[in-house]
């Protein structure tokens, strides 16, 4: 082959493109970057809603747990005001739902008998069989929650010295329920009431 022959095949080879077959892998590179980081927003937005809704049932669950811990101090007022001296033979007036009180004044009389430990026409026994979810004791609204209470005289613990009063025990149960939602809470607790001085002292067991 002569000279000129060489230097022609060289100059042909030389001008041919680069990457010859390798059109397009730029474009499909591109495009699964796209897809991945597509992917990882979806997944981050996913986790952020969850996240918010866990947060937002945290929320809510401690609102109604908060609504029905408030029902339990009014509960152990109406035992304090009903036992005191001066409010014998009845539940005050003022407790009463006629009256914008928490007591409904249909159940004020079966209450009564309850918290003084009575057998009665109206409670058969000293424990009434009413519940928060039945026929509750106390009825309120707490910040958009409907709570229910239930008052449940227990027994009565004899004095620990001379001059001292008698003390009863009563359990308190309460039942929130988020109007909204449906969703609802419930709490107990125990106290333990005694006469002191013409007036009644109130003190949470557990």
């Amino acid at each position: 082959m002569n000279t000129l022959a060489k230097e022609i095949g060289v100059a042909d080879r030389s001008s041919k493109p680069m990457g010859i077959g390798q059109d397009g892998v730029a474009l499909l590179t591109v495009m699964m970057i796209m897809l991945i980081l597509t992917g990882l927003g979806i997944a981050a937005l996913t986790t952020t809603g969850l996240e918010n809704r866990m947060a937002g049932f945290t929320r809510t669950g401690e609102e109604t747990a908060a609504a029905a811990d408030s029902c339990l101090g009014v509960g152990a007022n109406v035992i304090r005001q009903a036992l005191a001296p001066i409010n014998a033979g009845a539940i005050p007036l003022a407790f009463l739902s006629t009256a914008g009180g928490p007591v409904p004044a249909s159940n004020s009389l079966i209450l009564y008998h309850e918290i003084f430990g009575k057998d009665a026409a109206e409670v058969s026994t000293k424990n009434s069989p009413d519940t928060a979810a039945g026929v509750p004791n106390l009825v309120l609204a707490v910040n958009g929650f409907a709570v229910n209470g239930d008052i449940d005289y227990l027994y009565n613990e004899p004095p620990a010295g001379t001059g001292k009063s008698w003390t009863n025990i009563y359990r308190i149960n309460c039942v929130a329920t988020n109007v909204a939602l449906g969703t609802s809470s419930s709490v107990t607790a125990v106290y333990a009431c005694t006469l002191v001085a013409g007036g009644t002292e109130c003190s949470k067991k557990f």
